[in-house]
């Protein structure tokens, strides 16, 4: 699929979806639910601004493109057009309508796609925030998520790759989403509502006698197990 027919970004209010006016209106979102489904689980839940640029799009076309990201999981709720008939489209369905694209913001506590940090040439990239999740707070990377603070009941964090919480977790985790099993996640006091490792869930038992420690959770025997981390 060439790249340049749909890209996807990291913006403040969730995603930022961009659609080439030049190709064909089929294929270009027969392009976009190809991209979608080969990371299905990242794009689950988010929160969708739609730019076609000059490209005008009826009702009956973008109503499906709507239906499609519902189908995913995904919300469509702004869409940014050059295009008075696109323009006219989206307000026919209740939907914000802008006559220009935002430039993608740095991301914001609500919801990072990619802050990258590479420090090996061979490393992977990643998202590093320096502060507590508080509830309500949504964290997605297409790599390793690292936490210098808290992760507050009600914050969620979605990773490809590893999370490693330094402070105490207590929200929700998904690790390896894109059903990489040798993902690990990582606290210094690990209570977590929900952890999830590629396909496996775990809750957190009751335990009024929980004394605060550095875990770490991975998959073991088919299970997800929490050991000492460190030694």
């Amino acid at each position: 699929m060439p790249d340049s027919t749909v890209t996807i970004k990291g913006v403040k209010e969730g995603l930022l979806i961009t659609l080439t006016p030049e190709e064909e209106w089929l294929s270009v979102t027969s392009d976009l639910a190809a991209r979608i489904d080969g990371k299905s689980a990242f794009y689950a839940g988010a929160h969708v601004l739609l730019d076609v640029g000059t490209r005008p799009v009826r009702k009956d076309e973008l109503g499906t493109v709507k239906a499609l990201l519902e189908r995913r999981g995904m919300t469509l709720f702004a869409v940014s057009s050059e295009s008075e008939t696109t323009i006219e489209s989206a307000t026919a369905l209740d939907l914000r309508a802008n006559h220009s694209a935002p430039v993608p913001a740095s991301p914001s506590p609500a919801q990072v796609d990619a802050l990258p940090f590479n420090p090996e040439e061979d490393g992977t990239l990643g998202v590093m925030i320096r502060r507590t999740l508080r509830s309500g707070r949504l964290v997605r990377s297409q790599g390793h998520v690292v936490i210098f603070g808290d992760v507050n009941a009600g914050a969620e964090i979605i990773a490809q790759g590893d999370v490693i919480v330094w402070g105490r977790l207590r929200g929700n985790v998904h690790a390896g989403c894109e059903g990489d099993d040798t993902a690990v996640v990582c606290a210094l006091d690990m209570v977590p509502t929900q952890l999830r490792i590629a396909n496996y869930i775990a809750v957190s038992p009751t335990d009024k006698r929980h004394k605060p420690k550095p875990e770490i959770a991975l998959i073991r025997d088919n299970r997800i197990i929490v050991d000492a981390w460190g030694g």
